[in-house]
C-alpha cells in the first residue's frame, strides 16, 4: 500500500511539472517605446474670448502666459523623445467576445477639456459615455415679467455677442454662490452671482481620410449631465476609419480614438513606453497611431510573440 502511495505522489508531481509551464506561459509580452524625432509642432491656439464661458475656461492650465489663448497640445513629446497619447495595438486577432462586451471608459469634460485626449473604441460599440463636470459662477441682474423671473447676464456672450437671459418661475429654486434661493425671493434690480452649468456639446464623427460623418450630437447643459450612446450609425471600422469627438461650443475640446478588435493594446504614457501582456503566441502586425501625426495613419512593425517570452518594439514617428 505504501509503494502505491509513493508512486501516486510521484505521478501527481510529474503531472504538476508538466502543467505548470503551460499555465505560466499562456502567451507572451510585447513591450517597447513610441517616440517622435525632431521638433514637435507648436500647439494650436484659440482665443478664449471667441468662445462661450471665457472666464471659466481660462481656468484650464493649457493656456498662454497672458491667459488669452487656449493651447491645444496635439503632440506632446518627453525629454527623451517619448510620444505621449499614442495608441499601440496588435492587429490580426478578432476577439468577438471582447468586442461584444467592450464598455470603454467615460470621457470627462473638466475645465473645458475632454479627458483623455486619445482612447480606443470598437466597431458598433454599444455604449459610449461622456460626463460634464463643469459649472461656473455668473453675475446676473434680476428682472420680472409677469410670473417669470428673468436673470440677465451682466457680461455679453462673446460667441453670440448678446446678453444672455435665463427665465425661471417664481417657485423655482436658484443656486447662488451663497446658497439656494427661490425666484420669488429675488427683487427686480437685484444683482446676484448664480451658479450654473457650462454647456458642452459633444459632437462625434467617423473619420475616413478627409471625410467625416456624424455619429451623435448631444448637448450637456448642466454639471452632472451625461450621455450614453451607441456608436451607430456611421460606426468607425478598424483599419478604415477612426473616431473623433469635438465640443460644438468649445472647438479646443477634442477626443480621438482608434477602433480595435482585441484587448491587446496600450495607451502610451508620458515616457512613450508601453507593455501589452498575455498576447497569444504568433506573428503579428504591431501598429502605433497618433491622430495628429503621419496624416492620421498608423506606423507598423512585424513582431513575433513566443509563450513565456517578451518581444520588443521601437516605433518612431517623424515630422
Amino acid at each position: 500500500m505504501k509503494k502505491v502511495g509513493v508512486l501516486t505522489a510521484v505521478a501527481i508531481a510529474a503531472i504538476a511539472l508538466l502543467v505548470a509551464p503551460l499555465t505560466s506561459w499562456a502567451g507572451g509580452t510585447v513591450e517597447g517605446k513610441v517616440s517622435f524625432s525632431g521638433k514637435p509642432p507648436a500647439p494650436k491656439e484659440f482665443l478664449f474670448e471667441k468662445f462661450p464661458n471665457p472666464k471659466f475656461c481660462v481656468k484650464n492650465p493649457n493656456k498662454d502666459a497672458k491667459g488669452e489663448k487656449r493651447l491645444l497640445h496635439e503632440v506632446e513629446v518627453g525629454k527623451d523623445g517619448g510620444l505621449k497619447n499614442a495608441i499601440v495595438a496588435i492587429e490580426g486577432i478578432n476577439d468577438e467576445k471582447f468586442v461584444a462586451d467592450f464598455k470603454g471608459q467615460d470621457i470627462q469634460a473638466e475645465l473645458c477639456e475632454f479627458k483623455p485626449y486619445t482612447s480606443v473604441v470598437v466597431e458598433n460599440q454599444k455604449s459610449f459615455r461622456v460626463v460634464n463636470n463643469d459649472e461656473e459662477a455668473v453675475k446676473v441682474e434680476v428682472k420680472k415679467e409677469g410670473d417669470q423671473i428673468i436673470l440677465k447676464d451682466l457680461e455679453m456672450d462673446p460667441k453670440d455677442k448678446k446678453f444672455k437671459e435665463t427665465k425661471v418661475q417664481a417657485s423655482d429654486t436658484i443656486r447662488t454662490e451663497t446658497g439656494t434661493v427661490r425666484g420669488a425671493d429675488l427683487k427686480p434690480g437685484d444683482k446676484v452671482v448664480v451658479v450654473r452649468g457650462v454647456l458642452h456639446n459633444p459632437h462625434s464623427f467617423k473619420v475616413k481620410g478627409p471625410s467625416s460623418a456624424t455619429i451623435f450630437n448631444i448637448g450637456l447643459p448642466e454639471k452632472g449631465s451625461k450621455l450614453d450612446k451607441p456608436l451607430k450609425p456611421n460606426s468607425p471600422k478598424p483599419g478604415e476609419s477612426v473616431f473623433r469627438m469635438q465640443c460644438d461650443q468649445h472647438e479646443f475640446m477634442q477626443v480621438w480614438a482608434l477602433p480595435i478588435t482585441n484587448p491587446y493594446y496600450a495607451v502610451v504614457g508620458e515616457d512613450g513606453k508601453f507593455e501589452i501582456k498575455d498576447v497569444p503566441a504568433g506573428k503579428y502586425k504591431l501598429v502605433a497611431w497618433h491622430p495628429a501625426l503621419n496624416k492620421g495613419k498608423p506606423i507598423e512593425q512585424e513582431i513575433e510573440v513566443k509563450d513565456g517570452a517578451s518581444a520588443s518594439a521601437k516605433l518612431e514617428f517623424k515630422p
